[in-house]
């Protein structure tokens, strides 16, 4: 089975710190394919950024999809570009923030998200209202952890994110965590440990989830939202992996 991971920020490192998490959640004989575009911002901290990272990240889906890949994995919370690259795709395509809701809701009777910074808030709130699970949820919190400091060893950025899990404890009565970033997920067992509850990791969730789909053979409906974009005109020229490229 062959998953392609995909990074939709253009930060190489951070890819490759993705691509061990996936890695060592796969099941043996899983090969996981981290990549990112090369065109785009660094890091998504918000709608804007959002916005410039979709062309590339489905340029990478296009990719995977030749090389014949049983899954698509979008790592990045926001889920960003989430239905456009499953109507671009015929294997199935999990957003990491959908998964991490999902099997948070099946830990505890209310689960809190400890995301970066306070303007993601928004964007995550509208995906769980989307996904129905905002009941599920507690309340969205920031630690204010710009998304390139999870990767600066000297930074603060771990004890930050602990002490918002604290806090989502003691006044949310939050039961499981949700990390709410791709580059959080090599501190999932450790705060797990530390505070004593399910700490759920996106990249994690959804490698899981599309190993399962993949081996049941289910792929997303193409007879509705899903359906593959229609051929017609692009000024300038179509992008890749538009019909007829």
């Amino acid at each position: 089975m062959r998953i392609a991971v995909i990074n939709p920020n253009t930060t190489a490192s951070m890819t490759a710190s993705i691509g061990a998490a996936a890695r060592a959640a796969a099941s043996p004989g899983t090969e996981i394919l981290a990549v990112n575009p090369q065109s785009g911002p660094a890091s998504i901290e918000g709608y804007w950024d959002e916005a410039y990272s979709v062309p590339g990240l489905l340029v990478e889906i296009a990719r995977a999809e030749r090389a014949g890949v049983d899954a698509h994995i979008i790592a990045c919370f926001d889920d960003t570009g989430l239905e456009a690259a499953r109507c671009a795709a015929a294997a199935p395509v999990i957003g990491i923030g959908e998964a991490a809701f999902h099997l948070g809701s099946l830990l505890g009777h209310r689960f809190s998200v400890v995301t970066t910074l306070s303007r993601s808030i928004p964007a995550i709130e509208t995906n769980l209202l989307k996904y129905g699970l905002d009941r599920r949820c507690a309340r969205v919190r920031a630690s204010e952890v710009p998304v390139l400091e999870l990767e600066n060893p000297a930074s603060d950025a771990a004890a930050k994110i602990s002490a918002e899990i604290e806090r989502a404890k003691l006044e949310d009565h939050a039961e499981a965590i949700v990390l709410g970033c791709a580059g959080m997920a090599d501190l999932a067992a450790r705060l797990s440990a530390k505070h004593g509850l399910p700490v759920v990791d996106g990249v994690a969730a959804a490698v899981k989830l599309a190993e399962a789909l993949a081996a049941l053979g289910l792929r997303t409906s193409k007879i509705g939202g899903y359906a593959p974009p229609l051929p017609k005109a692009f000024a300038g020229g179509a992008p890749e992996g538009a019909p007829g490229r």
